[in-house]
């Protein structure tokens, strides 16, 4: 017995004379339930479609092959904004255009097989459905570790476009909504009893939604932000006879925006954060720019910028360059230093630099890899919450955001100029929001050219400068929710539970086989 789908018969007739063809638009079809879109009953046909189609499959090796090319198509139109960054620096990786998302989005697309050829064996129902969820969002929890992890274009973030849909998140994660979005999905392969209980868990769903935003607001340190977002174009930010003039934008937005703030909220600690790499000079080595910076600022604030910092060997040579946030006072001081630790691959190192010499953003002279830092880290200034920092996509990842001792909140600089006006910043941005209410931290993000952001500890979204827009942003900073049960526990729960279900699926159905 097979699944039947509620869907005209020459949809069927599609999938039956051309699978192949089928599931690659299945795949495209699942992206549009991602940011920015957020289109999620797409979802509705795009995943029973696939399971339909690996449950017809004439043998393993073609649900695998089903698998990975639905895969495939919803990850390269879900990273497409990567050939942006190469585009940047079209003038020697102008070879690399017509790849960079295709290539990209095959690793990503190689942790679905497991989940298609295990929806094949099963057998149709409840039980098919079950296996292929719990074996992708095992898929999606290992693509977020294995080769240092990249997980991007999770089925969870199609719900962060508002606040009430992710509170879930807090107790199970993105990768808990992950999976109840693909059982919710597949529904109109089940009878129709099972709809039920899909719709008792979607109210489920809505009303802890509700619970936990109708709560009381968490305590408000005192504390005020202003994040500065200066939208200079990529290909001028490092341009000699620019780097004056960008880092004169910064200067004269953050001036203006700091009096106003001093004028409008006397004696109130002010934060002032600007985005990763906003100085196109040492920020932590170079007295000038460290005395013109410190001149922007009121006697009550701080600067926490975006900056590479360097060291040099003893005979005077370039040693090592780190792609930090550096914490500024208003006497020029530097009172801490964080030092990004999760580079991105191909963008500040090359792990295959002999097969693939591959790298967007140079370390130092000598085109050496940037450096990473020790991890994670509290950073204890005074005037100010204790504060954990997280530099451009080391946002993503679930469960490895917030250091310990848990801070106060969580800042994000990020320069997503790289990827244009394209649906790469707001599928930045929604991670941002995820880890926001997994951690029940209010998050700040300062990004070069947006979405810039002010989140509360629910994912709230309190202040926003768009795409494309220079300015500033002012809001005050929220209060910490407490500790989540995904802050204490992370995935581990969840991977627990998919590790035993898969193993129930696996020995259930080989007691059919041996009877």
């Amino acid at each position: 017995m097979s699944e039947s789908l509620p869907y005209p018969p020459n949809l069927h007739a599609l999938g039956a004379r051309h699978p192949r063809k089928a599931v690659l638009v299945l795949g495209l079809c699942a992206t549009l339930a991602l940011p920015p879109l957020h289109l999620v009953p797409a979802l509705l046909v795009a995943v029973p479609g696939l399971v339909w189609l690996l449950g017809r499959a004439p043998g393993w090796r073609q649900a695998a092959l089903l698998g990975f090319l639905w895969a495939w198509a919803h990850h390269v139109a879900g990273v497409y904004w990567v050939t942006s960054a190469i585009l940047k620096d079209v003038a020697h990786f102008w070879w690399l255009v017509p790849f960079a998302a295709p290539a990209l989005a095959v690793p990503m697309a190689i942790f679905t097989i497991p989940a298609a050829v295990l929806a094949w064996w099963l057998p149709p129902g409840w039980r098919r459905l079950l296996g292929f969820a719990a074996a992708f969002v095992a898929g999606e929890l290992l693509r977020g570790w294995a080769f240092t992890g990249f997980p991007w274009n999770l089925i969870g973030s199609v719900w962060a476009f508002a606040a009430l849909p992710v509170q879930a998140a807090s107790v199970i994660g993105v990768h808990g909504l992950s999976l109840l979005t693909l059982l919710l999905a597949g529904l109109p392969l089940l009878d129709r009893r099972f709809w039920l209980a899909g719709g008792a868990l979607v109210l489920a769903l809505a009303g802890f939604g509700l619970w936990r935003l109708s709560g009381a607001e968490p305590a408000a340190p005192g504390v005020r932000l202003l994040l500065v977002q200066g939208n200079i174009a990529q290909e001028m930010k490092w341009e000699p006879a620019q780097r004056r003039a960008n880092f004169q934008r910064y200067l004269d937005l953050t001036a203006e925006a700091a009096r106003r703030e001093a004028a409008a909220h006397p004696g109130a600690p002010l934060a002032v954060i600007w985005p990763e790499t906003a100085s196109p000079f040492l920020l932590a080595q170079d007295p000038e720019a460290k005395r013109l910076a410190a001149e922007t600022l009121p006697a009550n604030a701080l600067l926490l910028a975006g900056t590479v910092r360097a060291e040099w060997r003893p005979d005077g040579r370039l040693a090592q360059v780190w792609n930090s946030l550096v914490v500024l006072n208003p006497a020029g001081d530097v009172l801490d230093i964080y030092d990004k630790s999760h580079l991105v691959p191909f963008g500040e190192y090359s792990p295959l630099a002999r097969l693939l010499p591959v790298r967007l953003a140079a370390g130092g002279s000598d085109g050496a890899d940037f450096g990473a830092g020790p991890g994670p880290t509290r950073l204890q200034v005074p005037g100010l919450p204790d504060l954990g920092a997280l530099i451009c996509y080391e946002v993503i990842f679930p469960g490895a955001v917030a250091p310990t001792p848990r801070p106060a909140w969580l800042v994000n600089i990020t320069n997503d100029s790289w990827f244009g006006e394209s649906a790469g910043p707001w599928q930045h941005l929604a991670a941002a929001r995820l880890r926001a209410v997994e951690e029940g931290l209010p998050l700040a993000r300062a990004a070069q050219s947006g979405i810039s952001a002010v989140l509360d500890a629910q994912g709230r979204r309190l202040a926003m400068l768009g795409l494309g827009q220079a300015g500033t942003l002012a809001a005050p900073l929220p209060g910490a929710a407490a500790a989540t049960p995904f802050s204490r526990t992370g995935p581990w729960p969840l991977a627990l539970t998919l590790m035993l279900t898969l193993c129930y699926l696996l020995a259930a159905r080989l007691r059919r086989e041996t009877r």
